[in-house]
């Protein structure tokens, strides 16, 4: 398991040439929890001109969906649909809403305005990648937890769930290729004084940057 998708569901407005572009995304599992979200999306906005819309499902990006709802063929779902694809993400879903304002775009601006609205949402949300990783229990003495943050910093790693009893116990989560070297450096730092343990396997998600689409 290892993929990238949303941080959470939200979405994002933007006004182009008078018209209103209201991007909803969605975290699915599922095609079938797609189409109702973009159902859903439909009868809460009944007086809008158009919701398209996009998603991708599967750790492998398997199942790829997309729909222009009524704009001229290709202006707006399979835009929608790259800006997905260009992020790395899957199992989400995207609507853009559109509320004409009276001006027309053409098909260049009206890919322009999709794929940005797609694009300004997800940059506003965040991304996060999926990711099983080993989980480690430390056990420390409360002398010894005042130098953890020192070795954290010097192994890019985040405490979790961290309890303050007799001793501080605390989990850290790494990559299964880095093991090996975690558990050295934690010998290492703490000259073998200090306790570290296996405890089984997590699915974490890890915010990481969003890409502009000029990156691209």
């Amino acid at each position: 398991m290892n993929y990238k998708t949303i941080l959470k569901d939200g979405l994002a407005e933007e006004e182009i040439k008078k018209s209103r572009f209201i991007c909803q995304l969605k975290r699915i599992t599922s095609e079938e929890e797609g189409r109702t979200f973009i159902a859903q999306i439909k009868k809460e906005h009944y007086k809008a001109t158009h919701s398209c819309s996009a998603m991708i499902i599967g750790e492998r990006s398997d199942i790829k969906r997309s729909s222009d709802d009524g704009e001229p063929s290709g202006t707006a779902g399979v835009p929608m649909l790259t800006v997905l694809e260009k992020q790395g993400l899957t199992n989400v879903v995207a609507v853009v809403t559109r509320y004409f304002g009276g001006t027309k775009l053409g098909a260049g601006g009206l890919i322009r305005a999709y794929v940005g609205s797609v694009s300004h949402a997800i940059e506003e949300i965040g991304i996060v990648e999926v990711k099983e990783q080993t989980g480690l229990k430390v056990t420390l003495s409360y002398q010894q937890y005042q130098t953890f943050t020192n070795f954290l910093a010097q192994e890019n790693l985040a405490e979790h769930d961290s309890q303050f009893l007799e001793e501080v116990t605390s989990y850290i989560y790494v990559d299964p290729e880095v093991l090996e070297d975690t558990l050295e450096a934690f010998t290492e730092f703490y000259q073998g004084k200090a306790k570290i343990e296996k405890a089984g396997i997590q699915v974490i998600e890890c915010p990481i940057s969003v890409k502009s689409q000029d990156d691209n």
